[in-house]
This record gives C-alpha cells, sequence and structure tokens, in this order.
C-alpha cells in the first residue's frame, strides 16, 4: 500500500460556529477556501485550537464531515480523532475514513498519565483499524505525557500506515532527536513542530513541516518559509522568521487562546464568528485591543 507523506504547512483549523454553536457551513467554508488559496499543503480539523475537546462524539462526526465536504479534495483534510478512551477513538477513525479524510491525527490520552504499554495498545488499536495514514500528535504540556523518540520509532517500525507526528514541543532538541531517531529507521516519516517559532530549525534539521495556530490568520509567514526554503533562498526564509517567532506571544493574551485566534482571523476578514464552545468565553475589549495592536506592529494588519 502507498502511504501518502505530509510536509509543509499545515493549519490547525480554527472550527467556526454560530452563536447558539452550531457549525457555521458558509464560515468553514470560507475559511477553507483562504487557507488553500494562501497556499497551504492541507487542512488538520479538530485539533487543540479546532475545540475538539469540548465536543461529544456526533458533534466531532459533524465537524469531520462539513471539513471534507468544503475542502472539496484540493488538499489533504487530516482528522483529529484522539480521546480519553481507546473505543471512542477507534469509531471516530472509521468514521473520517468512511467519511473521505486523507488522513487522522491521534493525540494520547490526556487524563490519565498511562504506562508505555498501555500507550501502545492505544495507538496500535487506531492504526490497526484504519488503512489512512496516522500521524501522531505529541502535546506534553496538555496531555501530561510526552512521546519520545524512541517510543514513536517503535510505533512506526510495527505500522506502516503511521506516518508522521505533530511535535508540538518547545524543544528544538526533542524535534531534533525525533528526525534523527525516527527518521533513520523511517526516512519516509514526517516530523512536523506544533510552535510557529519552530518551522525554519525543523526544516535545516531534516524535518517536515509544521502545524501551528499563527497559520490561520498569517497564513504568508509560514507559507513564505517553507517555499523560500524549498527553493533554497534562505536568506528569504530568514527574514520571515523574524516576524513569525514573535506570533506565540499571541498566545499568552488569553487561555485557552482559541478564541483570539479567531478574533485575529476576524481582523483578517475572514467571515468567522469568535464564538467558541464552552468553558471559552469571547475574549475582553483589553484583549482585542491588544491583539489588535501586535498584529498591525508586526504587519500582519495593514
Amino acid at each position: 500500500m502507498s502511504i501518502k507523506k505530509f510536509s509543509g504547512v499545515i493549519p490547525p483549523v480554527s472550527s467556526a460556529f454560530d452563536n447558539t454553536g452550531n457549525i457555521d457551513y458558509t464560515a468553514t467554508k470560507a475559511i477553507a477556501d483562504y487557507l488553500i488559496t494562501s497556499g497551504v499543503n492541507g487542512l488538520f480539523y479538530l485539533g487543540s485550537g479546532g475545540e475538539f475537546s469540548q465536543m461529544n462524539h456526533v458533534e466531532r462526526m459533524k465537524l469531520a464531515e462539513a471539513a471534507i465536504e468544503v475542502t472539496a479534495h484540493r488538499v489533504p483534510v487530516l482528522i483529529g480523532v484522539g480521546s480519553t478512551n481507546t473505543r471512542e477513538a477507534v469509531e471516530l477513525t472509521k468514521h473520517a475514513e468512511k467519511s473521505g479524510a486523507d488522513a487522522v491525527v491521534v493525540i494520547n490520552p490526556f487524563y490519565w498519565k498511562v504506562t508505555e504499554k498501555n500507550l501502545l495498545h492505544y495507538f496500535q488499536s487506531i492504526a490497526s483499524a484504519t488503512d489512512l495514514p496516522v500521524l501522531l500528535y505529541n502535546f506534553p504540556l496538555l496531555t501530561g505525557q510526552d512521546l519520545t523518540p524512541e517510543f514513536v520509532k517503535n510505533l512506526a517500525l510495527k505500522h506502516n500506515n503511521i506516518v508522521g507526528i505533530k511535535d508540538t514541543i518547545d524543544s528544538v532538541t526533542h524535534i531534533r532527536n525525533m528526525i534523527n531517531i525516527v527518521k533513520e529507521v523511517r526516512p519516509d516519516f514526517s516530523v512536523l513542530c506544533g510552535y510557529d517559532d519552530h518551522l525554519l530549525s525543523t526544516l535545516l534539521l531534516g524535518g517536515d513541516g509544521s502545524i501551528t495556530a499563527s497559520i490561520n490568520f498569517a497564513p504568508e509567514l509560514s507559507v513564505g518559509i517553507y517555499q523560500a526554503f524549498q527553493q533554497g533562498d534562505l536568506k528569504t526564509a530568514a527574514e520571515m522568521h523574524k516576524k513569525l517567532i514573535q506570533m506565540p506571544s499571541v498566545y499568552g493574551l488569553d487561555t485557552p487562546f482559541i478564541a483570539l485566534i479567531k478574533e485575529a482571523m476576524k481582523l483578517k476578514g475572514l467571515p468567522i464568528n469568535t464564538y467558541c464552545l464552552p468553558p471559552t468565553q469571547q475574549p475582553t475589549d483589553e484583549m482585542k485591543s491588544k491583539l489588535k495592536q501586535f498584529l498591525l506592529s508586526h504587519g500582519i494588519l495593514k
């Protein structure tokens, strides 16, 4: 079986809702159109910024179906299916495959810190339930448990359809070890950083790209860096990197920062409501003002 390699710039797309929490299909399509036109290499739905953790499994399925429909095979669609329980994760994986997704992204269980044996069984159960490519999602700040390079290597050797990882960890050392250790045995394995300011270093280390929140409102930076790097234009990549490394400052304005990402998208002209599923609340006027000034000062808004 030929497994697609995932690389480049893939936004963890913000989910669009109306004021009552129902999917806004018009906004969902407009966001997909904007990001695809901006040159992204795929769209990842139902990640952390996609509010999967605030949805039940029926809502997640509906959002996955909507995302796949509006994208219309223009770029690969990746669907987040991770859960605190294996049965639900497997069910969501099968649904994503049936609905036409191009891959699934699986975060580890985020309530119990499980033994390596149990963690291995969780990922293997999901990989064995589908013919789709599976990308792991490492976010130890939220899950409380790191997916080490050696653990990932073991999984990659056992399952050919485990094809990559979103390594959301603020450590160049971790990313470097992930690239060196896993790619040594699986050269086709994709390593994508989850923090904006690690994109260029990830590429320089031999990694494959990024899945980062700022792509939702400033795709021109990450796309520009990736394309310049591919063309061997490191000078341009470095110049754009100077702006991109400032973007994580946005995330410190609120926790979680989901509504601020939507506000930034709205300021860029996208027709997205800043409503988020509870417990996330609307940003205050002070937060909105600080966000706007930040985006203006760094040239994201003109």
